[in-house]
C-alpha cells in the first residue's frame, strides 16, 4: 500500500496527437514542417489494402517526396530494421512515416534509432540499453491502422532477433514519435480477428499498467479510463466493423493503454513475448491467452493488488453488490471468449509447447520485474502449464 514516503516519481507525457475520423487529410500538411523526403515504413498487408498509398498521396499533396518500404513482418525482426535503414539511406530521407499496426511502427522506431546510432540493436535493449540512445533521431510520424499496441505514443518497441529467439525491447524517451495521426477511419479495414487481437492487447496494456509496481497516479488514472473504454466498445468493434464510434473509442483505449504502460507492465507481457518468439503467435492473441491466468495469480497476492483488481472491475462495469475483483476476472474471460480469442495454447494451434524455451524466454524478458507478485522460473512454468 502506498504511503507518503513512497509517493515520489518522475512523470512524462507523450507526443503531439492528431485524433479524429478523417484527420489524416488535415494532418498530412503538418509533415512539411518535419521533413521533405519521407520513407513510408509499412507491411505488405497495409499496402495491399491501399492505406500506404493513401498516405503517400496525402504527403505528396502537401509537397513532400515519399518512398515506400513494405518489408516489415508480423513480428518485426532485426533484419527488417536493417533493410529499412538501407531503404531510408537510398531514399535520402529526412523523415519516417510509419503506417500500420504495432509491427511497422516498432520497426520504424528501430530504423530511426540506427540512423544515428551504431548497430547492433541489442545495445539498446530494455531500460539499461535506453541509456545508450544519446544522439538526435530523425523525426517520425506514426499513423496507426489498428487499435492495440498504442506504439504511436509509446517510448518502446519490440524487435525479434531470430538468431537468439528473443525479443529486443527498445525503451527510451526519445523513441516517442514526433507526431501521431490517429484516424479511426483507417481501422475500418481491419478483419474481425485482428480487431479482437489488437483490442485484447490494448486492454492488457491498461490492466497490467494499473497493477504494476511503482508510483504513477497519472498513468493509473489513464489506465482505468482505457479499461472502461475497452470493456464498453471492444465487442461492438469486433461484431460491427463499420461502427465508427466503437472504432474511435477503441483507438483511444489503445492510445491510453500505451500512455499508461510507461509506468510498467508485468508477467503477461513476458509470457506473451516468449510465446510469440518461440511459436510465432500474434502478440495480442498471446496476451489474451495469458492475461486471465496472470490476473488470477496476481489476485492471490497482497491486499493492495486485490484492491487494484477491484478498481479494474468497477471501471469495467461491475454491478453494485458484486465482488468487483472476482467479477472482473470472470468478465475478462467472457469478453475474450466472445471476441473469439483462444482459451489455451492448443486452441491457438500450439499442441506441443516448448515449455523450457517459453520459461527461459519469459524469465529473460524485461517486463515481469514490474509485476506486483515476484516471478521466477517456477511461477512461469506453473502459468504456462495452466494455459497449455
Amino acid at each position: 500500500m502506498l504511503t507518503w514516503e513512497s509517493m515520489t516519481g518522475r512523470f512524462a507525457f507523450p507526443t503531439q496527437v492528431r485524433f479524429g475520423p478523417g484527420v489524416l487529410r488535415t494532418a498530412a500538411s503538418e509533415a512539411a514542417a518535419l521533413g521533405k523526403r519521407a520513407l513510408i515504413v509499412t507491411d505488405r498487408g497495409v499496402r495491399a489494402a491501399g492505406i500506404a498509398d493513401e498516405v503517400v498521396r496525402e504527403l505528396q499533396r502537401a509537397g513532400l517526396e515519399a518512398a515506400v518500404f513494405d518489408g516489415v513482418e508480423p513480428n518485426p525482426t532485426v533484419g527488417n530494421v536493417v533493410e529499412g535503414l538501407q531503404a531510408y539511406q537510398e531514399a535520402v530521407a529526412d523523415l519516417i512515416v510509419a503506417v500500420g499496426g504495432g509491427s511497422p511502427l516498432d520497426a520504424a522506431k528501430g530504423i530511426r534509432l540506427l540512423v544515428n546510432h551504431e548497430a547492433p540493436l541489442e545495445r539498446y535493449d530494455a531500460a539499461e540499453g535506453g541509456r545508450n540512445v544519446v544522439h538526435p533521431l530523425p523525426p517520425m510520424i506514426a499513423v496507426p491502422t489498428t487499435a492495440g499496441t498504442g506504439s504511436e505514443v509509446s517510448r518502446s518497441a519490440v524487435i525479434e532477433n531470430p538468431a537468439t529467439g528473443r525479443k529486443i525491447i527498445l525503451f527510451a524517451g526519445n523513441l516517442i514519435p514526433s507526431m501521431a495521426v490517429c484516424d479511426p477511419l483507417l481501422t475500418l479495414r481491419m478483419p474481425a480477428w485482428l480487431t479482437a487481437a489488437t483490442g485484447a492487447d490494448a486492454l492488457t496494456h491498461a490492466i497490467e499498467a494499473y497493477v504494476a509496481r511503482g508510483f504513477h497516479p497519472v498513468a493509473d488514472a489513464i489506465a482505468l479510463q482505457g479499461v472502461r473504454y475497452g470493456f464498453r466498445h471492444l465487442r461492438t468493434a469486433v461484431r460491427e466493423p463499420d461502427d465508427v464510434e466503437a472504432r474511435s473509442w477503441m483507438m483511444l483505449a489503445s492510445m491510453m493503454g500505451a500512455i499508461a504502460f510507461q509506468k510498467g507492465l508485468g508477467a503477461c507481457h513476458s509470457m506473451a513475448h516468449a510465446i510469440s518468439a518461440v511459436h510465432g503467435l500474434h502478440h495480442g492473441t498471446a496476451n489474451a491467452l495469458c492475461l486471465p491466468a496472470v490476473v488470477r495469480y496476481n489476485g492471490a497476492g497482497d491486499a493492495a493488488t486485490a484492491e487494484r483488481l477491484r478498481d479494474l472491475g468497477r471501471a469495467a462495469g461491475a454491478p453494485a453488490g458484486e465482488d468487483a475483483g472476482h467479477w472482473f476476472h470472470a468478465e475478462l474471460e467472457a469478453l475474450f471468449s466472445d471476441i473469439g480469442m483462444p482459451a489455451d495454447l492448443a486452441a491457438a494451434g500450439i499442441d506441443a509447447p516448448d515449455l523450457a524455451r517459453l520459461v527461459a524466454g519469459a524469465c529473460a524478458d524485461g517486463c515481469h520485474p514490474d509485476n506486483p507478485r515476484p516471478m521466477g522460473a517456477g511461477e512461469f512454468e506453473q502459468l504456462f502449464r495452466e494455459i497449455a
